[in-house]
């Protein structure tokens, strides 16, 4: 949370203080990545009073500030920045002789509404603004309102940015929140995963969801901190709320964030990459275990009540007690006593266009789907666990590993730095639902889409997308011999439709098509492919 919104804004009064009456004096970089800014009252040529420095790290995989009375300055590999704020090369000031022009005085220091930026107003209308965007840190320089000057060039959409636009105005009261269909998210962008993970073990703990006066707590923890360095997923973290382990609390922002800067720059390559490892093994646990829980729900649920091979039974034995409508059609529904269950009564639901000895054949037509799901199933959860077991045997070898050579060896052997390499099953790599006996596989991402399209779908199966809009791949499985019924086929439209743009859309468009009609040209972008002949069907979304 070190350039987490409700630090930042910690963080601005206490720094305000510290640089007040002070002057940029220097501004360098001897690091791609890195720029430091002095700061000073001029006392004479080539003297600075009480300096004081801001070494701000700017690079995609890490950004943070460091704040310190003294940084030894490279005699070599060192470029001075922004000379039109330090006052570099002006020479002498006019009005005290023998005194070196001064750089731009600090008139304050500010946060921005739900921001991760944080800006030192200077003289003459400039500000330094540290702008935290994930992967895409950077310093810009302002003056007024429009962007003059950057640290890093190659962030060009940097140039567009506009000082009074970077506050973000959000409705955050609890009328806002039930509109929101309590979904926090919306109203606290600026949380963050630390906080988030915080919140939802205190709904787990109460055995709720998030509810507003929890919410409001979660706020007054952030707005009236304790600074924590603490240990979070294997690293050290700047918290500001009771998250992982403590390490060190602090009273000061200024100290936390010193605290937190070097702690985790202080990590040896072995820490650092044995902490990635086990984070990524964590993170790989967690989905196995969601995945097994859901499995064994469903597995469950399909024990409650009576089974579609019991209906069928009940309704064969009932025959006599089925009125016979014109046409030979059925009630839509029958009640009659279930022998299974101490003859409580039980109602079954018919087709009325077909016969009641009809209708017993379809339930056990699904009574034999049935019994294929639940043997998928438990392949499924008996995956999962030998794959759970792989992962925590993982995490127990490394944990005591201490020779990088040794860790590195040991990663590469068991392939674990690749994306899902702990498992090739289809169930792992894609969502997957079951309807009457056929698999739907769907794509998670662009990247996910390909390897569905490409590398786990034939010719057989059908392949089904949201017309004209971005979307995920979805795939019925062929079974051999079996036509695809129309149901699962509008099942799996409905899926592609909610899982596209189009999500919210009264009714989508979804192409129909076997898969060997797609293809992938070279050069396609990833999850574009080209469909040679489709059909199109017209379902409402739903997941």
């Amino acid at each position: 949370m070190h350039t987490n919104y409700y630090f930042l804004r910690q963080l601005a009064p206490a720094l305000a203080t510290r640089l007040d009456g002070l002057y940029l004096m220097e501004c360098f970089s001897q690091d791609r990545d890195e720029v430091v800014l002095a700061f000073a009252q001029a006392r004479g040529k080539a003297n600075y009073y009480k300096p004081f420095f801001i070494k701000a790290t700017l690079r995609p995989d890490f950004s943070g500030l460091l704040f310190a009375d003294d940084v030894r300055r490279a005699r070599t590999n060192s470029v001075d920045l922004f000379d039109d704020l330090t006052g570099n090369d002006s020479g002498e000031d006019p009005d005290r002789p023998g005194m070196e022009q001064p750089g731009k005085a600090v008139l304050g220091v500010r946060s921005f509404l739900n921001e991760r930026c944080l800006g030192i107003e200077l003289a003459d209308g400039y500000t330094l603004v540290f702008k935290f965007f994930g992967n895409r840190p950077n310093l810009l320089i302002f003056r007024e309102n429009e962007v003059v000057d950057l640290f890093n060039q190659k962030l060009a959409a940097d140039q567009t940015l506009r000082l009074d636009g970077l506050d973000r105005p959000i409705d955050q009261s609890e009328a806002a929140f039930e509109a929101a269909g309590h979904d926090y998210r919306k109203l606290f962008p600026t949380f963050g995963k630390l906080v988030r993970t915080y919140l939802e073990q205190r709904t787990q703990e109460a055995g709720t969801g998030v509810t507003w006066p929890l919410l409001q707590s979660v706020v007054q923890l952030l707005e009236n901190p304790t600074y924590r360095l603490v240990t979070f997923e294997h690293r050290p973290t700047l918290a500001l709320v009771p998250i992982g382990e403590t390490r060190r609390t602090y009273d000061d922002p200024i100290e936390a964030a010193n605290g937190f800067f070097i702690a985790f720059n202080g990590q040896n390559v072995v820490e650092r990459e044995r902490a990635e490892v086990l984070r990524l093994l964590d993170k790989r646990l967690k989905r196995a275990q969601t995945l097994l829980d859901a499995n064994l729900q469903r597995l469950i649920s399909r024990d409650e009540g009576p089974s579609h091979d019991e209906l069928g039974n009940l309704l064969m034995a009932n025959l006599h007690n089925v009125p016979t409508l014109p046409g030979g059609r059925s009630p839509e529904t029958i009640t009659v006593e279930d022998f299974y269950r101490d003859n409580h009564p039980v109602t079954i639901r018919l087709k009325p266009d077909l016969s009641p000895q009809r209708n017993a054949e379809g339930y056990y037509r699904k009574a034999k789907n049935e019994k294929i799901e639940a043997e998928h199933l438990q392949q499924q959860i008996d995956g999962r666990e030998a794959e759970m077991a792989q992962l925590a045997a993982h995490r127990a070898a490394i944990e005591p590993i201490q020779s990088l050579k040794e860790l590195r060896r040991y990663v590469k052997q068991h392939n674990l730095l690749t994306e899902n390499a702990a498992s090739t099953d289809p169930a792992e790599l894609f969502k997957e639902v079951q309807v009457d006996g056929f698999t739907i596989r769907i794509g998670r991402n662009a990247k996910n889409n390909d390897l569905l399209t490409q590398r786990y779908t034939y010719k057989e199966d059908l392949w089904l997308h949201a017309r004209d809009v971005s979307g995920s791949h979805v795939v019925i499985k062929y079974r051999a011999g079996k036509p695809f019924p129309k149901t699962v086929i509008e099942r799996a439209a409905e899926l592609a439709a909610w899982y596209s743009k189009r999500r919210t859309d009264s009714l989508c468009p979804v192409i129909v098509t076997p898969k060997k009609f797609v293809r992938k040209p070279k050069g396609l972008a990833e999850g574009q492919v080209v469909v040679e002949k489709e059909d199109v069907v017209l379902v409402v979304p739903r997941g």
